[in-house]
């Protein structure tokens, strides 16, 4: 029996300049991933919510909405996917730039002009970064299920219910409850939820993990679980609790 061909990654290209796109699309081609290239941030946006990609090569100065707007939108394009990993590429250099991009949930940040055997090189460590990062998520040996007070996590259906009640989580969401769970009552930092939960690093001006908190309460909520088992500490992060405030 012949092996399985290894999965093609998967990478979106937003690029204006058709010139340079093509280029990156012949190169990356070449080292063995799958292309989708888009010329406007209204394309790459769409084509990021209809499909499923590895990572996004964006560019950061793009019109209309701009890379930065972009980004955001980017990073909450697939929710139940997890975000994907960004590669900010731009003209500008600055130190300023390079912060800003960064804080706001890039994964890394390439001034132009930039060798492509260097974008490759970085796409493929931020990969290899990735797939380790998913190796740490893991369910206990030899257990379907979990039980957390009233809370019953199924692996084979990655679904919650409290108290028969089923919740309807995305993945991100499941996996952001089952963290909670596994450590109730103790506070989990954001850094270590970005890194286990949302599989990338955080950063300070990143809310992506209060949104997705937000809305766990909501759910919760509405299938009768209560506001404050999810709690805020300020300046340290979250913890579950089914305890009094």
């Amino acid at each position: 029996m012949n092996a399985s061909a290894p999965r093609l990654t998967r990478l979106l290209i937003i690029e204006p300049d058709p010139a340079l796109g093509q280029a990156l699309q012949q190169h990356l081609n070449g080292c063995g991933h799958r292309i989708t290239l888009c010329e406007s941030g209204r394309d790459g946006l769409a084509a990021a919510r209809a499909g499923e990609f590895d990572l996004v090569v964006l560019e950061a100065m793009l019109p209309g909405v701009g890379g930065a707007g972009l980004l955001e939108m980017l990073l909450e394009a697939r929710p139940e996917q997890g975000a994907m990993p960004v590669i900010l590429v731009s003209a500008h250099d600055g130190e300023q730039q390079r912060i800003e991009g960064l804080r706001r949930g890039a994964d890394d940040y390439l001034a132009k002009p930039f060798s492509f055997d260097e974008l490759e090189a970085r796409i493929s460590a931020i990969l290899r970064r990735v797939a380790l990062e998913r190796l740490r998520w893991r369910w206990p040996a030899r257990e379907g299920q979990h039980q957390c007070g009233e809370l019953r996590f199924c692996r084979d259906t990655k679904t919650v219910a409290l108290a028969g009640q089923p919740l309807a989580l995305t993945e991100t969401e499941f996996r952001l409850l089952y963290a909670l769970c596994t450590h109730c009552d103790q506070i989990l930092s954001k850094a270590f939820l970005y890194q286990t939960v949302l599989l990338r690093r955080f950063g300070r001006h990143d809310r992506a993990l209060d949104l997705h908190v937000s809305h766990l309460r909501r759910k919760l909520s509405a299938v009768g679980g209560e506001d404050r088992w999810l709690r805020t500490v300020w300046g340290q992060g979250y913890m579950f609790s089914f305890g009094q405030a």
